[in-house]
C-alpha cells in the first residue's frame, strides 16, 4: 500500500531560499565549453533544458551527454551543432536525424560501465541538469522515475542543477540525494511526461506464446528497452510467483503486480521487492510507483550489475534484437550502417542470466522488417550493424515462428535452427546461402522446400499414470541430434521390430529423411520429455503418403524404458487424426508376427482393420472412414 503521508518539508522553500532560483537564473552559471548531463527518460528536466537551449548561442564547443530521452529534444536542432554536440549513450528518434548526418556523437557502452565512465573521469563532467522531488524533513529528494546513471552524474558534476517537480513521484530505494548535494533548486509544477506503448499484434502475440512457454513460474525477469519486450509482459498474467529485477518498469509490470502473477516470493536477493532503475509509462503508473515500498529503485551500478544479476535464481532477460545472422550473433543498434538503439543493458542481463541457475536469455524479434520485404533472420549481418551479443553468448531466439535454442551448438544447428523460425518465404533462400557459406553441407540443398515448422495446432500433451506429462508435438530440422540420440538408445530387440532386419547404425541422410518432411504427405511426431539440455525423444510416429493411392505407411518406435504405457496407442490415434484431417484414406503397415506390442496396439485401432499373415509379418491395412 501508498504512504499517504505528506513527502516533502513544507517549508522547504525557506530553508534553502539562497539556492532556489528560476530555470533562466540557473543556467546563466554554464559557461561555453562545459560538458552537460541530461536527466534520463520522462526525468529529463524540460524547463532547464529548455532554459539551456534558448542560450545556445552563448554556449558554444559545449557538449550535451545522455543516456536516453523520451519526446522532444529541443536543444538537438541541426541550427544548433555549432554550440550543442550531442553524445548519447543510445539513439531514440529525437536524436536520430543528427547522427544520420553525423552532427552528433554516439557512445557505444555497456549500461552498467556508464558510471564508470563518470567516476573514473574518462568522462568527466561539469554539469549535470536532473529533476527530483521537493526535499522531505530531513532534506532528501527523490530521483523520482529516474534513477540510473543520474545518481553518479550527481556525484560527479562539478555544478548540479534540479528541477524540483512537486509533481514527481517519490521513490524508494537508493533513490535519494541530499539538497545539500545540489548546488541550484528551481521550483516547477509540470506534469510528467506520458509514454503508451503501442498495442499487440499478432506477431506479439504469437511471440508472446512461445516466449510465455519458456518463462516458469518463480522466474525473475527483466524485459528490456523497447516496444517489444514491454508488450510481451502482460502475456505473463497467468503465471505465479514472478520477480521483476530491470532497468526499466512499465505499465505492463504494473499490470502484473496488480494481477498477482508479480509477488517477488522466489526471488533469491531483494525478496517481494520489485527493482528497477527508471520507469517509463502512463499516470496510473507514476501513481503507482509513487511512495510504493513494493517499488525498491536503484542506480545502475546495482540493477546492472552481473554478479548481482546472476545470483536470483530462475533469471530471465528478454531483449529485443533488430536482426541476428545465421551464427547467433545479435545486432539491436540499426542494421547497416546507420545507427539507432544501443547497446543498453542487453548484454549486462543476458550474461547475468545466462549464468543464473534456472536461468535464460531470451532474444525476440519479428521475423520480418516492418514492411515485410526483408528478413531479420540474416546469413550475415548487414555491414556496420552494430553487434550486442556475440555469438557465443546467446540462448534462445524467438520469432513468431517458433524456439531457436543456440546455447551449445554447432555453427550448422544454429543456422538450421534460425532458418526454421524465419518467415516461411525466407526459408528457401537462407538455405541457400547458408550452404554457400559452408555453415551447412551442400547435401542440405535438396531439403529447400522442406524446412517447415508445422502449425502449432499439432502440439498435444500426453499425461501418463503416474502423472509424467510427454509431449507429443511435430519433427523439426532441429532435431536430428535428438534423433541419433533415440536410435543408439534402442535395445537391438525394438530396431529389429521397427526395420525388421538388424541395423548396426543410422545415416545421416536417414535422419535427414525423417527431420525434413512437409508435415502433410509425410509426416513425422515425436514425443518429448524435457531435461535440462532441451529435450528427449521417447517416442516417433511417422506416416509416408503414396499420392498415387492416397495411402501412407505407418511405423513407430518407443524407447524400451517406456514402452507398454499407453504411448503407441497414443501416437497412432494421434497420427491418425493427422492423416484423417488432410484428407488421407488410411495406413498401411507390416509388422513381424513376434512383434506382440505393435499387433496389439494396430489391432485395436479406432478404425476399420484388415489384416493378413504372409510368412512372418502380417500386412495390415488401416481404414479410415470420411470426415462428415
Amino acid at each position: 500500500m501508498n504512504n499517504p503521508k505528506p513527502t516533502c518539508d513544507p517549508q522547504w522553500r525557506q530553508k534553502y531560499a539562497a539556492t532556489i532560483a528560476g530555470a533562466d537564473e540557473a543556467v546563466r552559471k554554464i559557461r561555453p565549453g562545459q560538458r552537460i548531463f541530461i536527466g534520463t527518460g520522462c526525468g529529463q528536466p524540460r524547463e532547464l533544458v529548455g532554459a539551456l537551449t534558448k542560450r545556445a548561442y552563448e554556449l558554444p564547443d559545449s557538449e550535451i551527454v545522455h543516456l536516453l530521452t523520451f519526446g522532444e529534444a529541443p536543444y538537438a536542432r541541426k541550427d544548433l551543432t555549432g554550440y550543442f554536440r550531442v553524445n548519447s549513450f543510445f539513439i531514440t528518434e529525437n536524436i536520430y536525424g543528427l547522427i544520420r548526418e553525423g552532427l552528433s556523437d554516439y557512445t557505444p557502452t555497456f549500461l552498467s560501465d556508464i558510471p564508470h565512465l563518470f567516476n573514473s573521469g574518462k568522462l568527466p563532467l561539469d554539469v549535470a541538469l536532473i529533476q527530483v522531488t521537493p526535499p522531505d524533513e530531513y532534506g532528501l529528494c527523490s530521483l523520482g522515475v529516474a534513477v540510473d546513471v543520474v545518481k553518479s552524474a550527481i556525484a560527479n558534476a562539478s555544478l548540479v542543477i534540479a528541477q524540483v517537480n512537486s509533481n514527481m513521484p517519490r521513490t524508494l530505494g537508493d533513490s535519494c540525494v541530499h539538497v545539500h548535494d545540489i548546488d541550484v533548486l528551481v521550483p516547477t509544477e509540470t506534469p510528467i511526461p506520458e509514454v503508451t506503448l503501442p498495442s499487440a499484434n499478432g506477431c506479439t502475440r504469437q511471440i508472446a506464446e512461445y516466449l510465455a512457454a519458456l518463462i516458469e513460474n518463480g522466474s525473475t525477469i527483466e524485459a528490456g528497452i523497447g516496444y517489444l519486450p514491454q508488450t510481451l509482459l502482460p502475456y505473463l498474467k497467468d503465471k505465479k510467483d514472478l520477480g521483476i529485477h530491470t532497468e526499466m518498469i512499465t505499465d505492463g509490470v504494473r499490470e502484473l503486480i496488480e494481477c498477482g502473477a508479480v509477488t517477488g516470493a522466489r526471488k533469491t536477493i531483494d525478496r517481494g521487492k520489485v527493482v528497477a532503475s527508471f520507469c517509463v509509462g502512463t499516470k496510473q503508473l507514476y501513481d503507482f510507483v509513487d511512495r510504493n515500498p513494493a517499488i525498491a529503485f536503484y542506480p545502475t551500478e546495482y540493477v546492472n550489475d552481473q554478479a548481482v544479476i546472476q545470483k536470483q535464481y530462475k533469471m530471465v532477460a528478454i531483449n529485443a534484437a533488430l536482426e541476428v545472422d545465421l551464427t547467433g550473433q545479435v545486432c539491436a543498434g540499426a542494421p547497416g550502417a546507420e545507427f539507432f538503439g544501443g547497446v543498453g543493458g542487453q548484454a549486462d542481463f543476458s550474461r547475468g542470466a545466462a549464468k543464473s541457475r534456472g536461468g535464460k536469455a531470451i532474444i525476440v524479434l519479428p521475423a520480418t522488417t516492418a514492411d515485410g520485404a526483408g528478413s531479420r533472420i540474416v546469413t550475415r549481418l548487414s555491414p556496420g550493424a552494430g553487434v550486442v551479443m556475440a555469438n557465443a553468448g546467446v540462448q534462445y531466439v524467438v520469432t513468431e515462428y517458433g524456439v531457436a535454442y543456440l546455447y551449445g551448438k554447432s555453427i550448422s544447428e544454429r543456422a538450421m535452427a534460425l532458418i526454421s523460425i524465419a518467415h516461411p518465404k525466407f526459408r528457401a533462400q537462407l538455405l541457400r546461402e547458408a550452404v554457400a557459406a559452408k555453415y551447412l553441407s551442400a547435401g542440405l540443398a535438396d531439403k529447400e522446400g522442406l524446412i517447415v515448422v508445422a502449425a502449432k495446432e499439432m502440439r498435444v500433451t500426453y499425461l501418463l499414470k503416474d502423472g509424467t506429462q510427454i509431449l507429443f508435438r511435430p519433427i523439426h530440422p532441429t532435431d536430428m541430434a535428438r534423433m541419433r540420440e533415440h536410435f543408439y538408445g534402442l535395445s537391438e530387440q525394438s530396431i529389429y521390430n521397427r526395420f525388421m532386419r538388424t541395423v548396426k547404425g543410422i545415416s545421416r541422410k536417414q535422419i535427414e529423411d525423417f527431420v525434413y518432411v512437409d508435415h502433410r504427405n509425410d509426416v513425422c511426431i515425436v514425443g518429448v520429455l524435457p531435461e535440462a539440455y532441451g529435450e528427449q525423444i521417447i517416442a516417433i510416429g511417422s506416416y509416408y503418403l503414396d499420392p498415387k493411392t492416397n495411402w501412407a505407411e505407418v511405423a513407430f518406435t518407443v524407447h524400451d524404458k517406456w514402452q507398454r504405457r499407453g504411448l503407441g496407442s497414443f501416437l497412432l490415434s494421434y497420427l491418425i487424426r493427422i492423416a484423417r484431417r488432410n484428407g488421407i484414406s488410411g495406413f498401411a503397415a507390416e509388422v513381424l508376427v513376434e512383434n506382440k506390442p505393435m499387433l496389439a496396439v494396430l489391432n485395436k485401432a479406432d478404425c476399420t482393420v484388415h489384416s493378413q499373415l504372409i510368412g512372418d509379418v502380417y500386412s495390415f491395412r488401416l481404414e479410415f472412414e470420411a470426415l462428415s
